[in-house]
């Protein structure tokens, strides 16, 4: 897979070519997700999860191919019947409705997924957009509402169809703001320093 104008971290660490290379990163990025989705962070009103985290630092790491690609491979093991989701969910586990995984409120945020993946991973080959913190910052705030658009859309649907009497932006986007703010400034930290210490380790890029 080409690199658009710039390396990300992958292709920087690990320069080779190939579908072994390819299928090799494409499954660890989507072990990463897999772990990061079972961490939690306890705190009121909403606890903080790692999944997004995840997400798009993976979709950062490996561009828009092998990122986009990490995040089906994540759908299709929890489809698989593997524990990959957030608190250890298979695409199957039931509901309190009793509906699959799947088709629950969250539905709309596992497709996200795979677009924000994809977009922050094409502006960081197209841009070098992960090398300083503030167009982190801003890669980041662009993949969260990638994540949020169809996320929020079918919710909408959702809440509509169960009779939920909330509004959609309180239900699915209000209480989770702080937590994703403290997620995009750690990432900001993280994601630039990665880079400080490949140049470090490798030349500069």
């Amino acid at each position: 897979m080409q690199r658009v104008g710039a390396l990300t971290l992958s292709q920087a660490i690990v320069p080779e070519r190939g579908l072994i290379a390819d299928v090799v990163l494409v499954l660890l990025g989507s072990a990463v997700v897999a772990a990061f989705a079972q961490l939690t962070i306890q705190i009121d009103p909403v606890p903080i999860t790692g999944q997004t985290f995840g997400v798009l630092l993976v979709g950062i790491a490996l561009g828009s191919k092998r990122g986009g690609l990490a995040l089906l491979a994540y759908l299709g093991e929890g489809f698989a019947n593997l524990p990959v989701f957030q608190n250890a969910n298979t695409a199957w586990t039931p509901n309190r409705f009793g509906e699959p995984y799947f088709t629950g409120s969250t539905a709309g945020y596992l497709v996200g997924f795979i677009v924000a993946a994809f977009v922050v991973g094409w502006l960081a080959e197209r841009f070098g957009a992960d090398r300083a913190p503030w167009s982190t910052v801003l890669m980041l705030v662009i993949g969260n509402a990638a994540i949020y658009g169809p996320g929020l859309l079918w919710l909408s649907f959702w809440l509509t169809a169960h009779g939920v009497a909330t509004s959609v932006w309180q239900a699915g986007l209000v209480p989770f703001l702080v937590g994703d703010a403290l997620k995009l400034l750690a990432a900001a930290v993280l994601v630039p320093s990665a880079w400080d210490l490949v140049r470090a380790l490798r030349g500069r890029f």
